[in-house]
């Protein structure tokens, strides 16, 4: 046995039902709460503290083996065969939890048939097989029906496609699962509001998508987005305003910072130099001369700056080509970050 507290091995066991009888014959549910020193207290519906029917004690122990709770005075079992609904494996810290853990949330908290078995497209059985030509056109009437029980509205139809887009966008440009789940609300929200009506899945879904990375802190240039999407730039910056303006959301403003590290693992820098060119940004913010002005551009001349003073001459081609923005650019804001900070650049 291994409880903590002990209690008579010849327990007496209350006879009328496996939760305690009331005056009136009929069971008792009773809420169980745990103190800091591990005993438990029993709380009726009506509020009232439940004691112990043999003694009067009103503090007991749960033993686990045999799913009973216990009085520690005298022994008596005021509740048995309760069911354990935790796991049957232990850890012992975060990491062996999320190891061992077989269950939990839904694949997506907004699309409620994540977890749906899909009739498979290959016509083959399960030792791989091909099936006969009854047996195929059986399968691709049942696919169709399954495709048309799942799907019942267009309201439906519309978010399952918009899914499709924003998980394809999500595998094209490497997207973290937060972003995608934002956007996936913004576009439901989008949706209720009747906002997509007249415009394209494609490029709602990518507004949403550049308003979720803007929302989660890490955002991506819209040039980029549009790289991978049929919308064109105008129809998604179109799109993304009009999200803006209905929705009532509250999108913060880019910081350039945030565009450093992804610089500076596409040119495979040190950490020296991101350290340097975060410190030259925070300056920046400090004098007021980043109001206005690209964070991409900024973040782009930035890290050319600090690449500069720690001996690492490339072009200025490297960097705009890293951060998305034109060569005009970066060289403008590098003038402009130098001259107001008065750095020093060392000349190639």
């Amino acid at each position: 046995m291994n409880e903590k507290f002990l209690y008579p091995r010849k327990a007496y066991k209350l006879a009328m039902s496996s939760t305690g009888p009331s005056s009136s014959g009929k069971p008792l549910k009773l809420r169980i709460n745990r103190d800091s020193e591990g005993y438990l207290s029993l709380v009726t519906e009506s509020g009232e503290i439940y004691r112990c029917p043999i003694c009067g004690n009103d503090r007991f122990v749960y033993n686990y083996e045999r799913g009973e709770v216990v009085c520690i005075v005298c022994g008596a079992v005021v509740q048995e065969q309760l069911l354990d609904l935790g796991p049957e494996w232990r850890a012992f810290t975060s990491e062996e939890k999320g190891q061992r853990a077989r269950t939990g949330a839904p694949l997506t908290r907004l699309i409620s048939e994540a977890l749906t078995t899909v009739i498979d497209w290959r016509d083959k059985d399960v030792s791989g097989k091909e099936l006969d030509i009854k047996r195929k056109l059986e399968v691709i009437r049942l696919r169709k029906w399954q495709t048309r029980a799942r799907v019942q509205t267009s309201y439906e139809r519309n978010f399952i496609q918009a899914a499709q887009e924003l998980e394809r966008l999500k595998s094209s440009m490497g997207v973290p699962r937060p972003c995608v789940e934002q956007a996936l609300e913004i576009y439901r929200q989008a949706l209720e509001k009747e906002l997509v009506r007249g415009r394209s899945v494609e490029a709602m879904a990518a507004a949403a998508l550049y308003m979720a990375c803007r929302m989660m802190r890490m955002p991506r240039p819209l040039d980029e987005l549009v790289r991978y999407t049929k919308a064109s730039r105008r129809e998604v910056a179109r799109c993304y305003r009009l999200l803006l303006r209905e929705l009532n959301v509250k999108v913060p403003i880019s910081d350039p910072v945030l565009y450093i590290s992804r610089i500076a693992e596409q040119l495979k820098l040190s950490g020296e130099v991101v350290k340097a060119a975060i410190d030259i940004l925070q300056r920046a913010k400090k004098a007021g001369i980043t109001a206005g002005k690209d964070p991409a551009g900024l973040a782009a001349a930035a890290v050319y700056i600090a690449s500069l003073m720690h001996g690492d001459n490339r072009t200025q081609k490297d960097f705009a080509v890293a951060a998305g923005v034109t060569e005009v650019t970066v060289r403008n804001r590098y003038k402009e970050l130098a001259k107001a900070l008065n750095i020093k650049v060392p000349v190639k």
